[in-house]
């Protein structure tokens, strides 16, 4: 018997003794205890147990300096009981409070549970590191991202800088950006980590053997090799290894065979693997026949970026072999080592490389750069290459400094962009075509065009100073060349398009096309500034999705070194990332960080990515983004090949 129960039949006792029942007030008194307790007594001495009332709900704290609670979905009031608030939803954890969830960059999301004392790992890209350092402090109902943002908080103009752009001319554009970016989704990027995956980046091409004689220990070469902030490695099925950017063989064979045996687990399991994370670098696995390509990287590129990349290595090996003979070899004799029909190309492919670990932008917008010229002096380069043009041409191409100047093409048939960069990439990044003299003849093949066969390339590089000037300066940088390209299928048409190439030459210096050329590349890239003057932006791209063209300024004067493009590339990296994610239906991204303010605008016709400084306000991120896209519609002719000549 229950003391409760116990204590109300004694004095029930007691009443029915004595005349006065001295124990009724007692009695009222046990009955609002129990009452108290939720336990009620029935007639027949059982109990029933009753939930006890709902706390009332706390009244949020309307102080300023509430902020965000990270890890929870609401806030929380200083007054609030430390006891979790009922949920309307199911979760299997005991709160609401106990749920985290992690975005990544190509849309999927990951929710799990975790104790009050944990918190959600570190996230590499994308983090709310200055939100995070708020954590500790309250926020009310009414508290948004939006309030806790860098660049807003100037305390005064926040008319200007959250609402309309009512002071200036509303154009199409500008109305269609404005309505967007009331919608877009903040994100902070570049956390301090970052800065430490980017130490000495200009260590990064340095060849792991390059110690003296005495420091050249295995432990030493390891270290070097672990060190390097992004690899490329490519073997067969059968585990013989092919390439690798970093290292040689005795160095990495071990790492080779741990990656051919984690592949082919989960082969074997009917499971085909594409990447997985370790030691805080990304590998990206992509298997092409009877070729592994793998990419390790540190610089948090996407999935999807790195992929890009591995199948432009897979395309370099294919512009040497060709589908066909690439699948007899190991057809044949599954353990060909393939090191030995490749010999050779061991530059190309590094070459290639090492541009993904610079920062390529044509790789990753999968467009080309063209030279600014004006449309008049562009038909004229076309029509000189139509009229001197002979019989067994298929292509024709002139390009200076790795942009493309002028292109003559069959009218059925185009250049396929990831052609042009493996032959821009041979052209001017690696130094054997240019090594061989001022003419070469070259077998490739063009995958994107036919991965089945081979066509002939005649190259030839004019110098990029005129005569006068070449005093001045003793050899012209390699980016800088001028170089004609003339691609035909018939093997024996060499001296055919040697006397071509001779009479459209002699053409462009008549004509003084040759001049307009050599100065473009003299004047270099525009600034940002001659686009829009006074513009917050330190760097752009734009590019035409009709034309597979972009167009950007000069890197000058914000972004002159390797690690300050490196730098750029990976905030382009993140906003392509962004919007291009699986899951994402993006038309505007606006990202700041801790060293810059970065927009995304995607349209059907264009995409514009644009970097400004910390302080810019979203106002004037807007206004120059809107000019830009204004400029480059009424330049289009100048800065992109409309069409090119056709025959």
């Amino acid at each position: 018997m229950s003391d409760a129960t116990k204590s109300q039949s004694q004095l029930q006792d007691d009443h029915l003794e004595g005349p006065e029942h001295p124990a009724a007030v007692p009695a009222i008194e046990v009955r609002e205890a129990e009452a108290e307790t939720g336990t009620e007594v029935e007639d027949d001495g059982t109990k029933e147990e009753n939930p006890p009332p709902l706390p009332p709900r706390p009244t949020p704290s309307t102080s300023p300096t509430n902020a965000l609670n990270i890890g929870s979905v609401g806030f929380r009031s200083p007054h609030a009981s430390i006891r979790p608030r009922l949920q309307a939803t199911t979760t299997t954890a005991l709160s609401r409070t106990d749920i985290h969830t992690q975005s990544y960059q190509d849309g999927s999301r990951e929710t799990y549970a975790a104790s009050r004392q944990s918190s959600p790992p570190p996230t590499s890209w994308g983090g709310w590191s200055s939100i995070r350092r708020l954590k500790t402090q309250e926020a009310s109902e009414s508290a948004s991202i939006r309030s806790y943002a860098p660049t807003l908080g100037t305390g005064g103009d926040v008319e200007s800088l959250l609402g309309g752009f009512s002071d200036q001319e509303q154009t199409p554009d500008w109305n269609i950006l404005d309505a967007q970016l009331e919608e877009i989704g903040l994100q902070q990027n570049d956390p301090p980590e970052y800065d430490q995956v980017l130490d000495d980046f200009d260590q990064e091409f340095d060849e792991i053997d390059s110690l003296d004689p005495e420091e050249r220990t295995e432990e030493k070469l390891l270290a070097r090799w672990q060190a390097k902030r992004k690899h490329f490695l490519i073997l067969s099925s059968a585990g013989k290894p092919i390439y690798n950017r970093h290292g040689d063989d005795n160095l990495i064979s071990g790492y080779i065979g741990i990656v051919q045996t984690i592949i082919s687990f989960y082969e074997g399991a009917r499971d085909q693997l594409k990447g997985f994370t370790a030691g805080g670098a990304r590998f990206v696995i992509m298997s092409q026949g009877p070729l592994y390509l793998v990419a390790i990287s540190k610089l948090g590129e996407s999935d999807s970026q790195l992929r890009v990349q591995l199948e432009a290595l897979y395309m370099q090996i294919l512009s040497t072999l060709t589908l066909p003979n690439l699948t007899h070899l190991f057809s044949n004799r599954p353990s060909t080592d393939l090191r030995r029909p490749l010999q050779g190309t061991e530059p190309l492919l590094s070459a290639l490389a090492d541009s993904f670990t610079r920062g390529s932008a044509p790789t990753l917008f999968s467009a080309l750069e063209c030279l600014k010229i004006r449309k008049s002096h562009r038909e004229t380069i076309n029509n000189t290459l139509l009229v001197k043009r002979c019989d067994s041409l298929l292509y024709g191409l002139v390009v200076a400094g790795g942009r493309l100047v002028s292109v003559v093409r069959p009218r059925r048939h185009s250049l396929h962009p990831s052609d042009l960069r493996l032959i821009f990439n041979m052209l001017f990044e690696a130094e054997g075509v240019k090594a061989g003299g001022g003419e070469n003849w070259i077998p490739l093949c063009l995958p994107g065009f036919n991965k089945n066969g081979y066509l002939y390339m005649y190259v030839s590089f004019i110098a990029a100073e005129d005569q006068d000037d070449q005093h001045e300066s003793s050899q012209a940088s390699q980016h800088d060349e001028i170089a004609v390209l003339l691609i035909s299928a018939n093997k024996e048409s060499f001296y055919d398009l040697r006397t071509m190439r001779d009479a459209v030459v002699e053409e462009l210096e008549k004509n003084g096309s040759m001049a307009i050329i050599r100065t473009a590349i003299r004047r270099g890239r525009f600034a940002a500034t001659d686009i829009v003057p006074g513009t917050v932006l330190h760097h752009f791209i734009y590019k035409s999705r009709a034309n597979v063209q972009f167009v950007m300024p000069s890197y000058e004067p914000h972004f002159t070194t390797l690690l300050a493009r490196r730098r750029l590339l990976s905030l382009y990296h993140t906003l392509h990332a962004g919007v291009h994610a699986k899951n994402a239906h993006l038309k505007v991204h606006h990202c700041i960080s801790r060293s810059s303010v970065s927009l995304a605008w995607i349209t059907p016709s264009f995409e514009l990515y644009g970097v400004a400084g910390p302080s810019a306000s979203r106002n004037a991120l807007a206004q120059s983004a809107n000019k830009v896209v204004q400029w480059a519609r009424r330049e289009e002719e100048r800065i992109f090949i409309i069409g090119g000549a056709v025959f």
